[in-house]
């Protein structure tokens, strides 16, 4: 049998701050093409781990291994050139700027003219290149259904729809492995409806492999192909969506279920990768 190399490996990654270990021995492997979930309570680490993948933290044991290529110890900006982009779950849109503008910096790093170049505008290429950026955004405008506001100000905007903003912002990087972190958060159910069908969309017509942090066990359970399960910093389960439902430890942990309360048989989840 063929093993197939993962998209993101994890191997034994810890986090600490102080005393306080936010992840502990964390190891699994997201594959190509995979619509992978992350869940568990209020300070179980989760965020942590996205940071730790996206280069905001720096693990103090462990690796993390990109397309084969093991990647911890660089910077979020060479991660991104790697492709790997992501949303936040506290929004981090330029609200001074315009819907398209805060877009545009999601293509920053594949601009190729320089500034000597970019000065002589209709004599270099620095004029196809723009356009040909823009002519990227507008698709990805088109996609999130938010042309009617492309030219209004991002701080002026509905939560909803800057939520919308920011996945733009991370699609227009054009990476292989996107981290979202609650992209729902806050939304009524229409917009997490729809939320979840770009999820969808984007994992299965653009061909991006997504990490996603929810809470929303119903939207999880619904589009994973698998789900991870952490609690104070720590895998407990992984495995596929109703795996994860039958498994008694994460009823517990997450779910709060009772011991009083009827429970399925649960199911092993496995260990590997």
């Amino acid at each position: 049998m063929v093993q197939i190399q993962p998209l993101l490996k994890i191997s034994g990654l810890c986090l600490s701050f102080g005393g306080i270990h936010a992840l502990t021995d964390v190891s699994f492997a997201v594959r190509q093409g995979e619509l992978f979930s992350i869940i568990g309570p209020n300070g179980a680490g989760k965020t942590s781990l996205l940071n730790c993948i996206s280069g905001r933290y720096q693990p103090q044991k462990g690796l993390i291994e990109f397309k084969g290529r093991e990647i911890s110890g660089l910077r979020p900006n060479a991660r991104g050139d790697l492709g790997i982009g992501r949303t936040f779950q506290n929004l981090a849109l330029f609200n001074h700027m315009s819907v398209l503008d805060n877009i545009m910096v999601g293509r920053h790093h594949l601009i190729r003219n320089n500034f000597l170049t970019g000065s002589l505008y209709w004599l270099t290429g620095a004029r196809r290149e723009e356009l040909a950026h823009r002519r990227e955004v507008e698709e990805i405008i088109d996609f999130l259904e938010i042309a009617h506001i492309r030219k209004a100000t991002a701080g002026t905007l509905s939560y909803g729809l800057r939520k919308r903003v920011e996945l733009a912002r991370a699609i227009a990087l054009k990476p292989d492995l996107i981290l979202l972190d609650e992209p729902m958060a806050g939304m009524n159910h229409e917009e997490k409806e729809d939320m979840a069908r770009y999820i969808i969309d984007l994992n299965e017509e653009w061909g991006m492999t997504v990490i996603m942090i929810e809470h929303d066990m119903g939207v999880v359970m619904d589009i994973s192909h698998r789900v991870m399960v952490l609690d104070f910093g720590q895998r407990i389960a992984k495995g596929l969506p109703e795996e994860i439902l039958a498994n008694e430890r994460v009823r517990t942990a997450y779910l709060g279920v009772t011991d009083d309360a009827p429970q399925p048989a649960a199911t092993a989840v496995g260990e590997g990768a």
